[in-house]
């Protein structure tokens, strides 16, 4: 994971995205205990967004990599030494997400990992079994700011899915 860290690093630093942040299962490990997971989320922010109805180009960021020797797939995954990363683009709470992520040390490289209150909202919006799993963790294992994340779910029309999966019916 350390290189694919690295590379996210390399591609801020060359201009070919704004700003990323680890969301996913690997985010969750920062706050929660260990568990099994098979990818690394990136969540990014182009330098340039579309403008509405554009479609968004990731072809620089891939060109890019493929150039570093990064050109097999697996599914959407692209392999960074033997990690399969997805780069997810961010818009709406995921925006948010990355623009206010935890800048932590991994390994001895600077990343930044989404603060465990977007991450339920990220979850609790994908809405499935796993991703309840881990909002359930979250709420267990780590000091949550229910102001903030009430906050959050508030202003992504996320509140009432919560408040469903708060009495049990795991937010559907």
């Amino acid at each position: 994971m350390k290189k694919a860290i690295i590379v996210m690093n390399e591609l801020k630093r060359e201009g070919l995205i704004k700003d990323y942040a680890i969301g996913g299962a690997i985010g969750a490990l920062k706050w929660v205990e260990p568990f099994f997971t098979r990818d690394l989320d990136i969540f990014i922010i182009l330098i340039k967004e579309p403008e509405k109805g554009e479609v968004m180009m990731l072809s620089p960021l891939y060109e890019y990599l493929k150039k570093r020797g990064y050109n097999k797939w697996v599914e959407q995954w692209i392999i960074i030494d033997d990690v399969p990363v997805e780069f997810i683009p961010a818009e709406g709470v995921s925006k948010e997400s990355v623009e206010n992520a935890l800048e932590v040390e991994f390994e001895g490289i600077r990343t930044k990992v989404m603060r465990p209150e977007y991450l339920i909202a990220l979850f609790l919006k994908a809405g499935r079994d796993k991703d309840i799993r881990k909002i359930e963790m979250l709420l267990r294992q780590t000091k949550i700011d229910m102001e903030k994340l009430k906050d959050i779910l508030r202003r992504y029309d996320l509140l009432k899915k919560f408040k469903r999966f708060m009495k049990g019916q795991n937010g559907r």
